[in-house]
């Protein structure tokens, strides 16, 4: 683990050299309010091209607020993982369809990915190439990526809820493709009741979390009770839903654990009944 060190940059990790070979998990965290912007020379480009980097053992991999430039760096490292099973992506800035299509096609063995990005339209101020991720990142991930089991994809703090890389489309070949057991949308604008229907034929899906997923409406959150495998549901702060969206859950006991968070339009009595085991939270000072 290395966390928060501000001495150290993204180019320094070049400096692992063969302990690379040793490493089966990284966690790699730059700290955001103290970003130390290293200037890479030609040299230290180079070093990360042609040295190679042998972390074919590499199991686990974490990175937050880094920076992912093409062709060096982190970069060289995510094409070469074979053995990885789960990889995290936090805040990194510069991350491209590249290096996701390169990251699937040597990362068969991939059971859960994380990609929480930056939702701020002020990243082509801090980039000169910002961030560039689009479905066909889903779609390589679909295709070559058939253990995938976990999947999160959360858009910041939805501060900008409009701004979204993937479609609707994009989303559900990837769900439908591989054998996702959980998945979890967080400000996801593109997942609607369109998308809601669609999971009623995820036949391993067993749990889902959705988060700030303002297009989702009764009508999209009665489906739940058509979802095969369905066991866990998580509601954080979507506006759109209502007491009569959880009807056709209450007394059907299909749901071993519900969980409502923050839904403004969700009451504690309208919860009552609709899973097993119930969380109910309401707190909408956040919202003022």
């Amino acid at each position: 683990m290395i966390k928060n060190c501000r001495a150290i940059g993204e180019g320094d990790l070049i400096r692992l050299g063969p302990s690379w070979w040793k490493l089966k998990r990284l966690q790699f965290e730059v700290d955001a309010n103290y970003r130390y912007m290293k200037v890479h020379d030609r040299l230290a480009v180079d070093q990360w091209q042609k040295q190679l980097v042998p972390c074919e053992n590499m199991v686990e991999l974490s990175l937050s607020n880094c920076i992912i430039s093409p062709g060096r760096g982190l970069a060289c490292v995510l094409g070469k993982c074979k053995n990885l099973e789960k990889i995290h992506f936090d805040m990194c800035f510069g991350l491209r369809d590249t290096d996701m299509i390169n990251l699937a096609k040597s990362s068969s063995k991939l059971r859960s990915i994380s990609l929480r990005v930056p939702s701020d339209f002020s990243l082509p101020l801090l980039m000169n190439n910002p961030l560039s991720l689009t479905d066909d990142s889903l779609r390589a991930l679909a295709h070559n990526c058939k253990m995938l089991e976990s999947v999160r994809f959360s858009f910041s703090d939805g501060e900008f809820p409009s701004f979204s890389l993937f479609t609707l489309d994009g989303i559900l070949t990837l769900i439908c493709k591989c054998p996702v057991k959980r998945l979890t949308l967080d400000y996801v604008c593109s997942f609607n009741d369109a998308g809601m229907e669609a999971l009623c034929s995820a036949k391993y899906l067993e749990i889902l979390e959705l988060v700030g997923c303002q297009e989702i409406s009764d009508e999209g959150l009665q489906l739940v009770s058509q979802f095969p495998q369905l066991c866990i549901l998580q509601l954080k702060k979507c506006l759109g839903v209502t007491n009569d969206g959880l009807k056709p859950l209450v007394g059907s006991y299909k749901l071993d654990w519900l969980t409502v968070e923050d839904c403004p339009r969700i009451s504690e009595r309208g919860v009552q009944g609709a899973a097993r085991s119930v969380t109910f939270r309401q707190d909408l000072s956040c919202m003022y």
